[in-house]
């Protein structure tokens, strides 16, 4: 199939939360990087925050950054590379410049040019962007600017898709199955008597439940103030179901789990929930943060118990892309990761902006994709 001159994304203008679809040049890949026709591209709390303007990013912009596609171009230096026109692919939200100190050292979560330059400024690494607004002006991308029919991104940042698996459904593998490998497998310290409660099972934390009892846990408590969430969570293998607005969720997973758990993950990025998360956990036990939070939020911490009973608490944003992504793929695959069963809503590039409304209003209950129709 050619690649056409221009292609539909779903452009965040000025101030307003709602997207527009409208035509725009096909990029380019450069060095190093993979042109991608975006079979599909998941629907994400942290586009929303960007949406809502709760989170600093600049405009005009293309969001999405958990993508399925095939690759129809590749970039200078790839020729002899593994990679191939045709293959089918995911890419990890977090794309590794992988010449910064972080990266040289496999912490490709920890990347300073994808934070200081993608998540900052909306460019690549050479600081310009692949995408052009219809007057040639500048446009942003979130990561790889997913929601668009084509997308430029790093060679580094993408992993071949196994035969067998649905490909519009593994896009949710390059920021959900990303996000929930790296706290349950890189974080947590989970072993095969830990107890675990996650905080807020919508599209993160559905995804921790299987991979939490993968990586061994005994008792996973899902904590939910909705009810299809907790009849959801239970089905992907939680174990017990809390409902957060029938009385004292802390008290009433201490009483479950036997004075706390060991591990709590805090999926919301909420001050309450956090505080809470802390009030959940054994002596000795451990919190790990992943939902992001409006900027400035701040949540309370008291320090003496803290102290007292050992607590830790550590933050986990995504995981080490060019090693994680294989094994997720991989989970995927084999099915300890089940993406058809974590799908609970489809959308085309026309219906982006209800597909935000619908994660806004709670109407999606797992994870969410927009498929592209090319």
């Amino acid at each position: 199939m050619p690649i056409p001159s221009t292609m539909r994304a779903a452009v965040l203008l000025d101030e307003s939360p709602r997207l527009t679809v409208m035509d725009i040049d096909t990029p380019s890949p450069r060095k190093g990087e993979v042109l991608l026709r975006v079979i599909a591209c998941g629907v994400c709390h942290t586009d929303l925050h960007v949406l809502k303007g709760e989170v600093a990013f600049p405009r005009p912009a293309v969001v999405g950054h958990e993508v399925s596609g095939e690759i129809v171009a590749l970039g200078e230096g790839l020729e002899d590379g593994d990679l191939r026109v045709g293959d089918v692919v995911v890419s990890g939200f977090i794309m590794p410049c992988t010449e910064c100190a972080a990266c040289r050292r496999g912490r490709d979560d920890l990347c300073a040019n994808f934070f200081a330059m993608n998540r900052l400024n909306g460019t690549l690494y050479d600081g310009e962007s692949r995408l052009r607004m219809p007057d040639g002006s500048f446009l942003a991308m979130y990561s790889m600017g997913g929601l668009a029919e084509y997308s430029v991104v790093p060679a580094a940042a993408v992993t071949k898709i196994a035969p067998g698996l649905n490909v519009e459904n593994a896009a949710i593998l390059g920021c959900a199955g990303l996000t929930a490998f790296g706290a349950t497998h890189r974080q947590a310290n989970i072993t095969a008597e830990s107890k675990v409660a996650i905080i807020g099972v919508g599209g993160i934390g559905s995804t921790l439940i299987p991979l939490a009892r993968a990586a061994g846990a005994e008792r996973v408590v899902a904590v939910d103030i909705a009810q299809e969430k907790l009849d959801s969570a239970l089905a992907l293998g939680a174990t017990d179901a809390v409902d957060g607005s029938a009385g004292d969720a802390v008290a009433a997973v201490r009483a479950l789990l036997d004075d706390g758990a060991d591990v709590v993950f805090e999926a919301l990025g909420n001050s309450r929930t956090f505080t809470q998360g802390i009030g959940m956990l054994a002596d000795g036990g451990r919190m790990v943060a992943i939902g992001i939070a409006p900027a400035g939020a701040a949540a309370s911490i008291e320090i003496t118990p803290l102290v007292r009973r050992g607590y830790e608490i550590v933050g986990s944003f995504g995981a080490r892309t060019r090693t994680d992504l294989p094994e997720i793929v991989r989970f995927a695959s084999e099915k300890v990761l089940d993406v058809d069963t974590l799908i609970t809503a489809r959308y085309s590039i026309e219906e982006a902006d209800r597909a935000y409304e619908d994660l806004a209003s709670g109407q999606i209950t797992s994870r969410a994709i927009i498929g592209m129709s090319h």
